[in-house]
């Protein structure tokens, strides 16, 4: 028989054991805190990823608006808006809310008449949200809608608060429909038509021939009618009634207000007067984007910072003036001798702390030319 062995196998000691178990929990929590890093790295990269996408977006739009800066209103942009009852026009008002600080804006005036510019700056017009920085500016923008035809359509003032749109059986030359559109939008179109706190320019005139008056007209609109009349007398009756938002429809004005020009005649085209302010009402603050007297819309969140400065050109001198945060106002300067806009802050900062525990935030600063709103057209070579 064979004798059996008496040699047992020995396991782990306690002392190996706890040795093992201890380099285990190292190389564990080395992995553990490479997996953190790597989570916390890729949740900074795509906030930064989201909020740079959304900066691009708010900063194209807004620089987009600053560019077309008196579009299709014409050379040396300034035109008279109603006066000689002490109540002036305003902007940054919805039908219900002022919201620049809680109220709107007065326009510039020229010997206490109020105007209207292609471009006209708000300095510290809006909120405060860093007391070290100081009020934040607004800016305000104004150019001609092309996407709806109210150019096609021949304007009658037929009383002091309404205006008679007559359906063209002849396109005037000034008409032009693009490729998908056989006929104007309808002026009570739900999608493209005229609505409440719409801004609407009146081009019209009084008389025929070298004796005409012509005069500009900007009213409001309060209501739209349905159309009216037969074939090929039909119409739309919109209302422009006393008491609007931005108090361009004033029955007791001295000039530039519908009242004046009574059953004069003309054509006319919607006009956006657009505002870019900060909204510091709900938390995180917002830019805001408000379109003559509708509501606004949010254009991104987190922008914490807005200013702005202006290059003018001084006809009368010959010189350029650089860098005026106020327009040029300070210098005895209109809006519409504004060769550039600066903008020296659209800063947006991140609300959650990224990996190394700082807060992530982008600053843009560029200039943006006032090509449709410059003074005589005129660009003097520096």
């Amino acid at each position: 028989m064979r004798s059996r062995s008496k040699t047992r196998e020995r396991g782990f000691t306690l002392i190996e054991m706890l040795v093992a178990m201890a380099l285990g929990l190292v190389v564990l929590s080395a992995a553990v805190q490479l997996y953190s890093q790597g989570v916390s790295a890729t949740w900074s990269v795509s906030q930064r990823a989201e909020m740079q996408q959304d900066f691009r977006a708010a900063a194209d739009m807004l620089t987009r608006d600053l560019s077309l800066a008196g579009s299709g209103l014409g050379d040396n942009v300034q035109i008279a808006l109603p006066a000689g009852t002490g109540t002036l026009p305003v902007y940054g008002c919805g039908q219900t809310s002022c919201y620049l600080n809680g109220t709107g804006a007065a326009y510039p005036t020229q010997s206490s008449k109020p105007y209207l510019y292609g471009l006209m700056p708000g300095w510290k017009f809006g909120p405060t949200l860093n007391g070290a920085q100081g009020p934040t500016d607004t800016v305000t923008v104004v150019y001609t809608d092309t996407s709806f035809l109210l150019n096609c359509y021949s304007a009658k003032v037929t009383a002091a608060t309404t205006v008679r749109f007559t359906v063209p059986t002849t396109l005037p030359a000034t008409c032009v429909l693009p490729p998908t559109l056989t006929a104007p939008q309808a002026v009570n179109d739900s999608v493209a038509g005229l609505t409440p706190g719409d801004l609407v320019l009146f081009s019209v005139t009084n008389g025929v021939g070298a004796g005409a008056t012509y005069s500009p007209v900007i009213a409001e609109v309060t209501g739209v009618g349905a159309l009216s009349g037969t074939s090929p007398n039909q119409y739309y009756d919109v209302t422009f009634a006393a008491g609007d938002a931005l108090q361009m429809n004033q029955t007791a004005a001295a000039s530039g207000a519908l009242v004046n020009v009574p059953n004069w005649t003309g054509s006319a085209t919607r006009i956006l007067v657009i505002t870019y302010y900060l909204d510091n009402t709900i938390n995180p603050p917002r830019l805001m984007r408000q379109v003559s007297g509708h509501n606004p819309m949010p254009v991104a969140e987190n922008v914490v910072f807005l200013q702005f400065s202006y290059d003018l050109y001084n006809a009368a001198s010959g010189t350029i003036v650089t860098n005026q945060a106020d327009g040029g106002a300070s210098q005895s300067l209109t809006p519409n001798q504004i060769t550039k806009i600066n903008i020296l802050h659209m800063a947006m900062a991140s609300t959650m702390k990224g990996a190394k525990g700082g807060y992530q935030s982008i600053d843009l600063q560029t200039s943006v030319s006032a090509r449709d709103l410059t003074f005589r057209n005129d660009y003097p070579q520096q």
